[in-house]
């Protein structure tokens, strides 16, 4: 079986991951999070709905727009994705000899700082 995120460019994987973890957004909305612009956001989408990986509906709160879903598809694709990567780091991580283990888990906090900033 063919691993279809392969397929995917990692700022389409990311704009999945962002409406799995946050639920359907709007599409400036889902821009802001993914800090693009609109343009760009609606190039991505458009690609990811040609693939069946997300759904527009209109937002009941306001029919000019549009919310963007992750499909069951987009889902699966995504799901399966991360599974990979997680397996082939869970690899490398153990090779690894216990000092330098021991070196990343310290790193960890330095990485958490720095994603928030």
């Amino acid at each position: 079986m063919q691993d279809d995120s392969l397929d995917l460019t990692p700022s389409q994987l990311s704009a999945m991951a962002v409406l799995l973890n946050s639920g359907d957004l709007l599409m400036g909305e889902l821009a802001a999070q993914e800090k693009v612009k609109p343009p760009s956001m609606t190039r991505i989408v458009n690609s990811l709905e040609a693939g069946g990986y997300v759904a527009r509906r209109p937002d009941p709160r306001d029919h000019r727009q549009c919310l963007v879903a992750l499909t069951d598809t987009g889902r699966e694709v995504l799901l399966a994705n991360r599974r990979r990567r997680d397996q082939w780091l869970a690899v490398r991580l153990a090779e690894l000899d216990p000092a330098d283990r021991e070196i990343l888990r310290h790193a960890i906090r330095v990485l958490d700082k720095v994603n928030r900033a």
